[in-house]
């Protein structure tokens, strides 16, 4: 068991992700056996309370485990943070019996559960008809519509989602948070989408045509802004994400400097991409223990800017190998492009494109 971010057993955890991340990338088979190692390892423990089974480590500590996992696999770690949130709402929900239900074996690994609330804070909200309705009946909801992005849920036990209340044809501001099986008649898992990158997640939309779910699934509301009733340290769109970026700019950034030996070339962009990085994660860091040296948002507009860049780097360092299909600096281009589009605030983009531009 894993149980603080600096056991000897995470190195050859990562170790070993590290040597299955270009298969998983190329064939975009699920990471099945990546996640059961980690299971194994004790890695879903670190998220969730002692009278679960977890380890309830600190935020800090979190930071430094996702930094390594990152580094080594992006594809699997992304997974992680998805199982994460729908693991954490659960603890940090109300529902008692729901919890001792479904917890302790999340916190072991033998089952899954990620979410699908997105539709809920970014995507579709712009339109005046919700994505996913939720309707009141007898002894529960019937959920009508579609979470249009979920990872992982054609692997998942359970599905925590996000739904607007409907009153008739008309929706309320009230949201509803509940945790469905996926065995759940009515729900139906959508292909999963062919992404530029981590593809092997499995993330697409998940349908529900009258799917019924019970008010004993019931993790939060009906009330306005669901996800903050439960959102404490669950959140994907905050400094968890900016620290999966950094955990792919270090994998970019030690690349180069095992390439900067004996290339004097490197020598001076890589000391520059080494610092920069090493200055974000100390900024990273300080947020993460509460003391913040900077916003979230800056944050995350300075890692999406150093990932881009480093990642980038490292293919011009390894030149034409590195744009042949199976090299990891190919794959980490790619990935480094996920960034720009999984839970990025708006004036983190503007920030991002001004850059891009040359607009200072």
């Amino acid at each position: 068991m894993i149980e603080a971010p600096d056991d000897p057993a995470l190195a050859d955890l990562c170790e070993e992700l590290a040597k299955r991340a270009p298969a998983t990338d190329l064939s975009g088979d699920w990471p099945a056996e990546q996640l059961g190692l980690c299971g194994d390892a004790g890695v879903f423990r670190w998220f969730l309370p002692k009278e679960y089974g977890g380890f309830a480590w600190d935020d800090a500590s979190v930071v430094r485990g996702y930094l390594k996992l990152s580094a080594a696999c992006l594809t699997t770690t992304f997974v992680i943070t998805q199982r994460t949130a729908a693991s954490r709402r659960l603890a940090l929900c109300e529902n008692e019996a729901l919890k001792d239900r479904l917890l302790p074996a999340l916190a072991s690994g033998e089952s899954f559960a990620t979410v699908g609330i997105s539709h809920l804070t970014t995507s579709g909200r712009h339109l005046a008809k919700p994505r996913l309705a939720a309707t009141r009946t007898d002894g529960g909801w019937r959920l009508n519509g579609v979470a249009p992005w979920a990872t992982g849920a054609v692997a998942a036990d359970n599905l925590v989602i996000g739904a607007t209340v409907v009153d008739g044809e008309q929706a309320t501001p009230d949201e509803i948070l509940v945790a469905v099986p996926q065995e759940t008649s009515g729900v139906t898992v959508a292909e999963p989408f062919q992404l530029v990158g981590v593809s092997a997640s499995a993330t697409g939309a998940i349908n529900f045509a009258d799917a019924f779910v019970p008010d004993e699934q019931v993790m939060a509301g009906p009330i306005e802004k669901v996800l903050s009733a439960v959102s404490r340290g669950a959140s994907t769109g905050g400094h968890e994400t900016s620290t999966l970026a950094l955990g792919l700019a270090a994998a970019a950034v030690d690349f180069l400097k095992s390439e900067a030996t004996g290339r004097d070339d490197l020598a001076e962009a890589t000391e520059s991409l080494s610092a920069e990085h090493a200055e974000l994660v100390a900024d990273l860091l300080s947020v993460a223990r509460g003391e913040p040296a900077c916003t979230s948002e800056s944050l995350r507009t300075r890692a999406n800017s150093l990932v881009l860049r480093a990642t980038q780097a490292s293919l011009a360092a390894a030149k034409g190998a590195g744009y042949v299909a199976g090299h990891p600096v190919g794959r980490w281009c790619r990935e480094a492009l996920f960034f720009m589009v999984w839970s990025c605030p708006q004036p983190v983009m503007s920030a991002n494109l001004c850059e891009l531009a040359g607009i200072e």
